[in-house]
């Protein structure tokens, strides 16, 4: 499968899998990468590694359906399969979502549906799970679709809350078991989609 990532920051997913790649660990293609953010490094690195790259953003298309048309037609025009949400601070548009139903992944920073929906996101999930008394946290891998967070659940992985904990503490301990969680869900999607492709080519 062709991987294509949309990040707006640092794309450290995209990292992650992208050298999975390049190790042989994850048998994908990594071809492009969508930022809304023209000074990302995300998009800086994507271009130093050769994949396809484009900014994309409310400020160039002010009218959200031209936004999603163009981010479509870029993903098309990259012939991506997998799309791999990267730290993508923005919503993705019906065109996007509708062409590439079921092939949409995110990470989340918590243990969904804890401390998820609108507005939660990097640190304040974090900060919920501190005020909230939790005693694990984690990270969880979804289907995006058009609800926030909402999507089907296909990975998660805890980690304890620990006694005195902070907010960057925390942090860190969701943050070191992300990229192997992500590859992980990324694997069984991919091994499935191979599984589907060799039953259609064999049926008469």
């Amino acid at each position: 499968m062709n991987l294509a990532f949309l990040a707006s920051h640092g794309g450290s997913a995209a990292r992650h899998l992208t050298q999975a790649c390049r190790d042989g660990e994850l048998d994908a293609v990594p071809v492009a990468l969508v930022s809304n953010n023209s000074r990302s490094p995300a998009l800086e690195w994507a271009r130093e590694e050769g994949l396809e790259t484009a900014h994309l953003s409310s400020a160039k298309y002010p009218d959200p359906d031209e936004l999603d048309a163009a981010i479509f037609q870029f993903l098309q025009d990259a012939d991506a399969d997998l799309l791999i949400l990267s730290g993508y601070m923005r919503e993705l548009g019906p065109r996007v979502l509708g062409a590439f139903a079921g092939r949409v992944l995110n990470i989340h920073p918590s243990l969904l549906p804890r401390h998820g929906g609108r507005g939660m996101y990097g640190d304040r999930v974090h900060r919920a799970v501190l005020e909230a008394g939790d005693t694990q946290s984690g990270a969880t891998v979804h289907l995006v679709t058009a609800g926030i967070d909402e999507g089907p659940r296909l990975a998660q992985e805890e980690v304890p809350v620990r006694p005195g904990d902070t907010l960057e503490t925390l942090k860190a301990r969701v943050q070191a078991i992300e990229g192997g969680l992500m590859l992980r869900a990324v694997r069984e999607v991919v091994a499935e989609h191979r599984a589907d492709v060799q039953m259609t080519e064999s049926t008469p």
